[in-house]
């Protein structure tokens, strides 16, 4: 572990932690010291290989399965957190899906679907979070998995790229109304993981479209999301990790 333990004596809900950006994000947060509660849908082996790397770090995890799909599961979810880990200082709001879809075939449920998840879901839990520290008369933060894709169109994924605009805006509005008790940011990347079912061949066929010409990697999602978590004074704010493509535009080529 890290001699400077800046998350320590903290504890983090992670969701979606089982694999992917979120493995990465709860394992780089027990580096710095915090105790992480690793949420799951169904990944429930991916879960426990989590929980048994933050254990191996020194650190306390937990396993909790939500259906993060209905957003009226989200304050149970927090006050079963606060039931295993004993109380909560970090939400990082990272379960999410990225179905294909163009404007003509997505379907008014799609959008449904996918905001319930993506962005409803998230908004839900962190009000519960809010309200739970506020009781305790606590401080904590706040960090929400938005995408680079939000300040374009990405017309091949619509429903997805919908919610994940409401949960910008959302991110902005929850920096003011939970302030001062509660920072809330946004973290933005780009190519970093290939979608499920598809390899790395995705990520190089695509790294032409940003200005560094290359994909980044989980690592690079969880030394953001430590950052802000450790930051004091930031709130509101979006940390683009995408090699710069928000700044180039043109999404696909």
């Amino acid at each position: 572990m890290e001699s400077n333990c800046r998350l320590a004596g903290r504890t983090a809900l992670v969701t979606g932690a089982a694999k992917r950006l979120g493995r990465a994000i709860a394992t780089a947060f027990a580096r710095r010291g915090a105790d992480v509660v690793v949420h799951y849908g169904r990944s429930r082996e991916e879960a426990e290989e989590t929980v048994d790397a933050i254990k191996a770090l020194g650190r306390r995890a937990w396993a909790v399965s939500c259906d993060l799909a209905a957003p009226e599961n989200a304050a149970g979810l927090i006050a079963e957190v606060w039931t295993v880990a004993g109380g909560l200082d970090l939400l990082v709001n990272n379960a999410s899906v990225f179905p294909e879809g163009d404007f003509a075939a997505t379907t008014l449920d799609d959008i449904q679907t996918i905001l319930d998840l993506n962005a409803f879901s998230p908004l839900e839990l962190s009000r519960a979070f809010a309200r739970r520290l506020e009781a305790a008369d606590g401080a904590g933060d706040i960090v929400n998995l938005l995408d680079c894709r939000m300040v374009e169109y990405d017309h091949r994924h619509v429903a997805y790229h919908v919610s994940k605009r409401v949960l910008f805006d959302l991110t902005r509005m929850m920096a003011l109304e939970f302030a001062p008790r509660i920072k809330v940011n946004g973290i933005a990347p780009g190519l970093i993981l290939p979608p499920e079912g598809k390899d790395e061949t995705y990520l190089a066929e695509l790294a032409h479209t940003n200005p560094l010409q290359r994909y980044g990697s989980p690592d690079d999602i969880a030394a953001a999301a430590v950052f802000l978590a450790e930051a004091p004074f930031i709130t509101g704010q979006v940390i683009y990790v995408d090699g710069g493509r928000h700044v180039k535009g043109r999404m696909y080529g």
